[in-house]
């Protein structure tokens, strides 16, 4: 269990919440004046255990930033969520505030109660040239949120193809699924991520069904991502008849009436007399949604069969 350390130092006087209103706005020049008055401190915090140092650098404040640091501002100090000024300058996306705390020897390996950490948030932003300093400063590469989320993930998650190029690249694992099962090219097929979608296969990974037996290739054809569904087929990644959880791919597309996916899946040798565990075809969606096309299409197909 991670032991979160808070900063004790509360608010206490009008001049600790002039210096908070100050460092959240970026008034630099009223920050020196109220830190030279000797009435404040640079690390009061708040009820919730912020700082004006992690209130400049959310706000993108630089310069404030650095008037802090000169005047003793802890860069490690936490608050209650086990946050500290580093990760709120990473979700600002301040690179100058980033190499100031990490000069300054911000901790890399910080986790907050979500199980967040520096390389995660930066992961999810895209922010390849934090990524760079966090790696070359230690960060942990295995890191993961409670749900099992790691950077490789969240960076497919949100569509960044150059940064999990950037953490394969640095020796991150490729399929490390979260709790539920999914995993980074689960996630990117589901979200329509053509792009990570190629990168992932092109490194080798697999489309692994989550727990509940649905494939990246379901979730795409569920969501009307027809280049996704492309590319999976191209890697040979797309076991068509899939049925694990009960209903395929083709299942999902006549169901949502995706009809260019039905016409992919079909053409790659989908079967659509198969039945998912109600009993019912891929037909059978279609006609109850009644999406006409879609109905022509399936129903030819079963001719051929017959």
């Amino acid at each position: 269990m991670v032991q979160l350390v808070y900063n004790a130092r509360t608010m206490v006087s009008a001049s600790d919440a002039a210096l908070h209103r100050a460092s959240r706005s970026g008034d630099t020049q009223l920050v020196r004046v109220l830190l030279d008055s000797g009435k404040t401190f640079p690390d009061c915090s708040n009820v919730d255990g912020i700082t004006p140092l992690m209130l400049a650098c959310r706000g993108g404040h630089f310069e404030t930033a650095c008037a802090l640091v000169n005047d003793g501002a802890d860069v490690n100090a936490r608050n209650i969520a086990g946050s500290s000024a580093l990760l709120c300058a990473l979700e600002c996306g301040d690179r100058d505030s980033v190499v100031l705390l990490l000069r300054e020897g911000a901790s890399v390996n910080f986790r907050t109660k979500d199980g967040g950490s520096a390389l995660l948030c930066a992961a999810e932003r895209g922010l390849d040239w934090a990524i760079r300093m966090l790696l070359d400063c230690g960060a942990d590469r295995t890191a993961t949120l409670n749900d099992g989320s790691d950077a490789v993930f969240l960076a497919a998650q949100n569509g960044h193809d150059s940064t999990v190029r950037l953490l394969l690249d640095a020796g991150c694992q490729i399929d490390t699924p979260r709790k539920d099962g999914a995993t980074a090219l689960w996630i990117a097929a589901q979200c329509g991520e053509g792009r990570v979608v190629d990168v992932l296969a092109r490194r080798g990974a697999q489309d692994v069904p989550r727990r509940d037996g649905a494939t990246g290739l379901f979730k795409a054809a569920h969501k009307g991502h027809q280049r996704v569904i492309e590319l999976l087929i191209e890697h040979a990644l797309a076991d068509v008849n899939l049925l694990s959880n009960g209903e395929s791919a083709l299942h999902a597309a006549a169901l949502f009436g995706h009809i260019e996916i039905v016409r992919i899946l079909l053409r790659e040798g989908a079967d659509s007399r198969l039945q998912n565990k109600h009993g019912e075809t891929a037909l059978d969606l279609a006609e109850q949604m009644k999406y006409e096309k879609i109905v022509d299409l399936l129903r030819r197909n079963q001719q051929y069969y017959t």
